[in-house]
């Protein structure tokens, strides 16, 4: 897009600048390109040169020299800063003007962006994959993103997305999304022990059996209580009479092992992910694991949003795979 046309006023399409107030560089503002355009008109909005390439999705290094471009382009300085804010100079204002009356004028649509819906598990949202997510959002502030945090077997059964991102025991991805995916790729496998905050806990004095633990609070979250391979754990924890805290929420049950001495569940990849936490090995003969599975709805593969979120996704775990040894 480019604007052709010599401004206007909104709501008045035949209005011109008098001519005594012309500036000689407002007769350029015509061979403005329409991306250079935007860029200038979102940065005035936005007072920020970072936030501003947030929102347009580019690097606020691009930003910065098409803009620098511009003002060598129209032989005027458009920006200037007092203090730490970023305002325009009156030449700037004059070329605000000039493009939102030209925007408006010719009804500029806005670039709608697919909504992007993504179904995961929500001990991995939390402890893998949210990190990487923020940073996402961070640099591109136009996305339309729906996360879905899978907290039950039937979550995972009854949710509809574009990504799916789920646990399952056993070497097979089932049970999966009930709808048709790809073919359904194994990130990690996950090892559990439980653990407990270094802080509450001597090396000398940390329990080596299940009677050992009688002398500790144990605090369960209620979804790993449907998971079969979890069986020796769960039985311990429906066997306490006393000591025991279960939990709707996977954070505030992290919180709990933080800060209360309370001994739960975890990935043993939880000691990278928070130092202040350590495994308790050998309280079980029986191995407790989950898998971890990618797959994407057969229906939107082919979206370039979607194929962005994905390899994110495959990026961050191939990152980690020494959590997962």
């Amino acid at each position: 897009m480019s604007f052709t046309e010599p401004a206007g006023r909104q709501g008045s399409p035949d209005f011109r600048w008098p001519q005594e107030k012309a500036e000689p560089w407002l007769a350029q503002v015509a061979k403005i390109e329409g991306e250079i355009a935007q860029y200038f008109l979102v940065s005035a909005r936005c007072g920020c040169f970072m936030q501003a390439a947030r929102s347009l999705n580019v690097r606020s290094t691009l930003l910065r020299k098409q803009l620098a471009q511009l003002e060598q382009q129209l032989q005027c300085a458009l920006f200037s800063f007092q203090g730490s804010a970023l305002t325009l100079t009156r030449e700037g204002q004059q070329l605000q003007a000039q493009l939102v009356a030209l925007a408006h004028e010719r009804k500029l649509p806005v670039i709608e962006q697919p909504l992007i819906r993504l179904a995961v598990a929500e001990s991995i949202l939390h402890d893998i994959l949210g990190r990487d997510l923020i940073a996402l959002l961070r640099r591109n502030a136009s996305v339309r993103l729906e996360i879905i945090a899978l907290d039950s077997e039937l979550a995972l059964r009854a949710v509809s997305a574009d990504i799916v991102l789920w646990l399952a025991h056993g070497e097979t991805p089932h049970p999966g999304p009930t709808f048709a995916t790809s073919e359904p790729q194994r990130l990690a496998q996950l090892e559990y022990q439980p653990h407990i905050a270094k802080r509450y806990s001597r090396v000398t004095a940390r329990p080596e059996s299940p009677d050992d633990l009688a002398d500790f609070m144990l605090v369960q979250w209620q979804h790993d209580r449907q998971i079969d391979s979890f069986r020796p754990w769960n039985n311990l924890v429906e066997q306490r009479l006393a000591g025991v805290v279960q939990m709707q929420s996977y954070e505030l049950m992290l919180e709990m092992i933080r800060c209360s001495a309370c001994i739960g569940l975890l990935p043993m990849y939880m000691s990278r992910f928070d130092r202040g936490l350590v495994a308790l090995p050998g309280l079980f003969d029986e191995a407790m694991r989950l898998q971890a599975w990618l797959a994407v709805n057969s229906d939107s593969q082919s979206v370039g949003e979607v194929q962005v979120l994905v390899e994110l996704i495959q990026r961050t775990f191939n990152e980690r795979q020494e959590w997962f040894e």
